[in-house]
């Protein structure tokens, strides 16, 4: 059974920083494509970034210049880089392991930007 557990989130003024984790357990780390989505209260859970298994990546426009996904297979976690934060990116983070059909979810980790 694959695991996933988020950190790093928390309260952060407009403009500031944060970086996520999501560590990964009970599977073959280097084979998922990882990504990262978010959820706001009234909306849809969207694509904030994703890691194909290549390196490749791609982001939603909003974050674009702002958010960096990376992963470490050696230790089994992706990050999310978050900077130049603004009020609309708060909302809950979750982690994503894909790989074809089958995708795992994390728990997921509060984001609030606010002053």
């Amino acid at each position: 059974q694959v695991q996933l557990v988020e950190s790093g989130g928390g309260l952060v003024q407009p403009g500031g920083s944060l970086r996520l984790s999501c560590a990964a357990s009970g599977t073959i780390f280097s084979l998922y494509v990882m990504g990262w989505y978010r959820r706001t209260p009234g909306k849809q859970r969207e694509l904030v970034a994703r890691m194909t298994s290549g390196g490749s990546t791609n982001y939603a426009d909003s974050v674009k210049g702002r958010f960096t996904i990376t992963r470490d297979n050696a230790k089994n976690t992706v990050y999310l880089q978050m900077n130049s934060l603004k009020p609309e990116d708060t909302a809950v983070y979750y982690c994503n392991a894909q790989r074809g059909a089958v995708y795992y979810w994390g728990q997921g980790t509060p984001v609030t930007v606010a002053s």
